[in-house]
């Protein structure tokens, strides 16, 4: 079988025989335009079907349009020479050649992360590898910790430093077998380990934010709403595992950088699912990837596996802040007319998906000295996607720049026009101890930032206003610091909802 130009195709089942490809639920066709563009990484699929296909690769793919493929082009966005392998450690490289080494094919189909692992060995670089192994008083106290992991005061960052880093793949396998959800759909041991090794690597370590121990806490947070009486009344196993598995794989493989940054850099996820739900998207793909590569349910029936693949990917999906109003009005409409019921499954299912959206932004609800941190980090993501910005003299992107914003007010309007409303919502369905807990932390944590933000900063005397005016912006990027209000309100209150991204 050949193209028009003579050049050899290579047929879909021979590429998902090799484990290059993962087709999805459609199995649409499948045509790879030769084996030159394999290495490019240029793909066509039926555009008509936005997933009919998902390729786990990196770097400049470029998507067949309606009309036919176009030549691979560059464009003049200084951004498209960056290669996100690398966010955090090479924003100046200059732009790459169109021809790609040996060793670089091999490894193409990786995650962002993995590849990043990889490519590493392959040129050398030794990996920054933690200690080997912990000592018997460490795995101790996270067995110790463990016992305790419905409480809402527990402290991840501690239990990540207890298990070496390994606080998903731990958490995850420990709250899976406490279900009984291994003998139950009987997962094999070794798969189930391997798919959360792979989860666990395809998180960014890089990220401030939105990294492997966020997927952890995560899914520690799904558990504590699991255990809602709502909730375990009603819940059936499927939607457990289902819970689970979505909270540990909902931010899988996440650049570090929000949808618009995706957008307007004309980055290939943005086109592959036309600009919309773009990282959700990608999370999903990469998890189903990582189901489908290790075979975790490859011994159910295939209807079976469709099922929980596409009810993963409605619960992931859910997270995407851009849709919480549409969300949020239908879980105020259900409470007001008191017709949510349990015993239906599709009900049950958009339970699952406030669930697990609450659990997404719940540090504003965390006791203060967890929920600071966290506010901490996720700003200076934010600073850090500004900061790329400006070094490629885009427009930044609202709450991203570090002299206009500080910690307090940017974590103050996320709680006032993003938190409050969901979690005041939550609490009328689910009335209990945990929900009035989490609400009394996030209006304590709310008064904390708003006196931060009331301390004034120390200035100069010496100091002219303009030069005291940019001291205080500078000052907003320390993460503890008191630095005034006067200088954040860069950022309007209508831009609060768009740019506090959390999730």
């Amino acid at each position: 079988m050949s193209s028009a130009e003579g050049e050899p195709l290579v047929s879909a089942p021979a590429l998902l025989s090799s484990g290059l490809l993962i087709q999805d639920s459609c199995h649409s066709a499948i045509r790879l335009t030769s084996f030159q563009d394999v290495r490019r990484g240029a793909i066509s699929y039926d555009s008509s079907d936005q997933t009919a296909l998902y390729i786990r690769m990196l770097g400049d793919v470029r998507v067949r349009s309606q009309v036919g493929f176009e030549p691979e082009r560059r464009s003049s966005h200084p951004y498209l020479c960056i290669d996100f392998r690398t966010l955090h450690t090479r924003l100046g490289c200059g732009s790459t050649s169109a021809s790609y080494d040996p060793e670089r094919r091999v490894h193409r189909l990786l995650s962002f992360q993995r590849y990043l692992h990889s490519s590493r060995l392959l040129r050398g670089v030794p990996q920054q590898i933690p200690l080997h192994i912990l000592d018997e008083d460490y795995t101790g106290q996270a067995r110790c910790m463990l016992e305790k992991v419905g409480n809402w005061n527990f402290d991840i960052f501690l239990f990540d430093r207890l298990t070496n880093g390994n606080s998903l793949i731990t958490l995850t396998f420990h709250l899976l077998n406490q279900y009984g959800l291994v003998e139950l759909f009987q997962l094999d041991m070794v798969k189930l380990w391997r798919f959360l090794v792979m989860v666990q690597e395809d998180y960014h370590s890089d990220n401030p934010y939105h990294n492997a121990v966020h997927a952890a806490d995560v899914t520690q947070a799904m558990y504590c709403y699991l255990r809602e009486p709502m909730l375990a009344k009603s819940l059936t196993s499927k939607d457990i595992l289902l819970g689970l598995l979505a909270a540990a794989t909902h931010d899988l493989d996440h650049p570090g950088v929000n949808q618009p940054f995706l957008i307007k850099t004309d980055h290939y996820l943005a086109t592959l699912y036309r600009n919309t739900s773009v990282l959700e998207n990608h999370h999903w793909k990469s998890a189903v990837g990582l189901l489908r590569e290790t075979g975790l349910f490859s011994h159910l029936p295939a209807e079976d596996r469709l099922n929980m693949e596409r009810d993963l990917g409605s619960l992931i999906l859910a997270t995407d802040i851009s849709r919480q109003n549409d969300y949020l009005s239908r879980f105020r409409l259900h409470l007001d007319q008191e017709n949510l019921c349990m015993s239906t499954a599709s009900h049950r299912h958009f339970v699952l998906q406030m669930a697990l959206k609450c659990a997404d932004i719940c540090n504003p609800c965390r006791p203060w000295e967890l929920s600071k941190q966290w506010s901490e980090k996720v700003t200076e993501e934010f600073f850090q996607q500004g900061d790329i910005e400006k070094k490629h003299k885009l427009e930044v992107s609202p709450l991203c720049d570090r002299e206009m914003n500080t910690v307090g007010n940017i974590q103050i309007g996320f709680m006032t026009y993003v938190a409050e409303p969901l979690f005041a919502e939550w609490a009328r369905f689910c009335d209990t101890r945990l929900s009035q807990t989490m609400l009394g932390h996030m209006g304590l944590n709310k008064a904390s930032w708003g006196g931060l933000q009331q301390e004034p900063a120390p200035v100069s005397e010496e100091a002219e206003p303009s030069t005291a005016c940019a001291d205080t912006g500078d000052a907003a990027t320390a993460p503890s610091d008191g630095s005034t209000a006067t200088t954040a309100g860069g950022t309007s209150s209508k831009e609060i909802p768009q740019g506090s991204r959390e999730s």
